[in-house]
């Protein structure tokens, strides 16, 4: 499998400019190679007998012109604008797939990096080896075994690192899971998860705890002239700021992801339409605050690797109306009401732990059927083969 180790570098002042340049260049060959591929595609749907644009065409086209028109070029590896112009190449091919959206153009200080193929560089230690630089410091040395594949050097805020992609010959050194039974999981925004269990999970909310100095700093940027050192200090301090939100963000679902999926061996977990929810203009801060997407793929990724499995909910089950006791569903449910009692059982219900156990109990009925055959059921799941029959929701409580 193919897994990436991202490492903080620690170089000095002539190897950081090394690096801004390598990444301009890099950048400048992506949009000038996209400016090309649109303006050649113009030109063939006018005349078919042109040729169509590709990756390989332009990077052969920018060799022939860059010792002239772009001698700069010849200052860094010559990796970092072949490999920008390949990956435009992989842009398009997932664009016209419908992987992905149409490519923009980069800016700089948002897409400030570049690729090296693994005969451009060499890894010993706690150092990387740069073509035309020479040695670099790195935080860490490489936690995985196995063919080095590729390395792309980007920055975040002031700081650069490198993230190294590696084939390893089998997964990383991961117990399996404890399987301590199912647990379902429901998101929210008053705490980041509830499970089934009764454990509840309060989010950093990292965003809305440094808010009012987010403000401040934006404000300062704001005030600086364009162009002025002070702004460009302005500018480093606040992108500080967000990349420090970032990580506390981050390193919070690591650690619950991880905690979740050493213990149980079945999650089960909601199909959430985040982008409508962010459309509630009440709960759009709290809810990108909790990153669900993020959340979910750190999950899956992390289940796979233990030998778990993750049950996703439609996305229309009623996880919140319907009673974990009895099964019978409410019609309304409004988000305002946090403890109900079903009027059919008499159970008194707390509505994030009732969702955790319907979605628990849909984890178990979608992956054991009556029938005994594995995989059933509407909801999407990682790792497990969908079987032919529908199967029907148990209502038993868990």
């Amino acid at each position: 499998m193919i897994i990436a180790h991202k490492i903080a570098l620690d170089p000095n002042n002539v190897q950081a400019t090394y690096f801004a340049r390598a990444a301009g260049t890099a950048r400048f060959a992506y949009n000038w190679a996209l400016a090309e591929w649109q303006r050649q595609y113009e030109a063939w749907k006018q005349d078919n007998s042109l040729p169509k644009p590709s990756q390989a065409a332009l990077r052969r086209q920018l060799n022939a012109i860059k010792r002239e028109q772009f001698p700069w070029m010849l200052e860094v590896t010559k990796n970092a604008p072949q490999m920008a112009i390949m990956q435009l190449g992989e842009a398009f091919k997932n664009f016209f797939a419908g992987r992905a959206k149409y490519p923009k153009f980069r800016k700089k200080g948002a897409h400030d990096r570049f690729t090296l193929t693994n005969d451009q560089f060499r890894v010993e230690g706690s150092r990387i080896r740069i073509p035309n630089l020479g040695w670099v410091r790195m935080r860490e040395s490489l936690r995985f075994t196995g063919k080095i594949l590729a390395s792309t050097v980007s920055r975040v805020a002031d700081r650069w690192f490198v993230s190294i992609t590696v084939d390893t010959k089998d997964d990383p050194h991961l117990p399996k899971a404890e399987n301590q039974g199912v647990v379902g999981v429901d998101l929210g925004v008053l705490v980041l998860a509830t499970l089934s269990t009764r454990e509840t999970i309060t989010g950093p909310k990292a965003h809305t705890a440094l808010l009012k100095r987010l403000r401040r700093l934006s404000r300062h940027l704001s005030r600086k002239q364009k162009g002025s050192r002070n702004r460009a200090k302005a500018k480093v301090e606040l992108a500080r700021l967000h990349a420090r939100i970032a990580n506390v963000r981050s390193d919070a679902l690591h650690k619950l992801t991880s905690d979740l999926t050493r213990r149980f061996h079945t999650i089960g977990i909601e199909d959430l339409n985040v982008r409508g929810m962010m459309a509630n203009r009440h709960l759009a801060r709290s809810i990108a605050d909790m990153s669900f997407h993020e959340f979910r793929r750190q999950l899956e990724y992390k289940a796979e690797r233990r030998g778990g499995l993750v049950v996703v909910a439609d996305r229309w089950f009623p996880s919140s109306k319907t009673c974990s006791n009895c099964g019978s569903v409410q019609k309304n449910m409004p988000l305002s009401i946090r403890q109900w009692t079903c009027p059919d059982c008499g159970k008194c219900h707390d509505r994030d732990v009732n969702a955790a156990r319907n979605i628990a109990t849909y984890a178990v009925s979608s992956t054991v059927s009556a029938c005994g055959e594995e995989g059933a059921g509407s909801g999407r799941k990682t790792g497990v083969k969908p079987a032919l029959m529908k199967q029907e929701v148990s209502t038993e409580p868990v």
